[in-house]
């Protein structure tokens, strides 16, 4: 697990009529980075998004409907897992949770079975000077974004 980041398991009430899923309340600690934004991507299957980080940003994303394949890998020079990476699934078929993803940690994702629709919040509005790129190949990282998700 890289530093910081955090996956915060989520509680669903279901019945007959369907169900209900609380994701994020301004009194969670998991959430003290505040609110700025909130965004709906829809993706189509094989699309591949990455890399990218920000320096002030906090991210929590929460995928819908769909299962994706997220990559982060810890750009932060102060931190215990600098350059660590994971490698998991979000989405349906998967414990339904929400994923905080911290400044300087670099995330992306591809859709494993799509379409997928993600819903994420960030700490900040949208800022180009705070939405920083890396290459998909970046040797660095030496993600693979090609292979399948990771056999447990």
């Amino acid at each position: 697990m890289i530093d910081g980041v955090e996956i915060k398991e989520l509680v669903t009430h279901s019945d007959d009529r369907g169900f209900f899923r609380e994701l994020i309340r301004v009194t969670d600690e998991f959430f003290a980075g505040g609110f700025g934004q909130w965004s709906h991507s829809l993706m189509f299957n094989g699309v591949i998004k990455a890399w990218h980080y920000h320096h002030l940003q906090t991210d929590w994303w929460y995928v819908v409907s769909g299962v994706l394949r997220v990559g982060l890998y810890d750009l932060r020079s102060d931190s215990s897992t600098r350059k660590q990476t994971m490698d998991f699934l979000m989405g349906d078929f998967q414990t339904p949770n929400v994923l905080k993803i911290p400044p300087e940690v670099a995330h992306g994702c591809k859709v494993h079975q799509g379409p997928v629709h993600l819903l994420y919040v960030t700490s900040r509005t949208y800022d180009p000077q705070d939405e920083i790129r890396i290459p998909f190949d970046d040797r660095e990282i030496g993600f693979d974004w090609l292979s399948g998700p990771p056999i447990t």
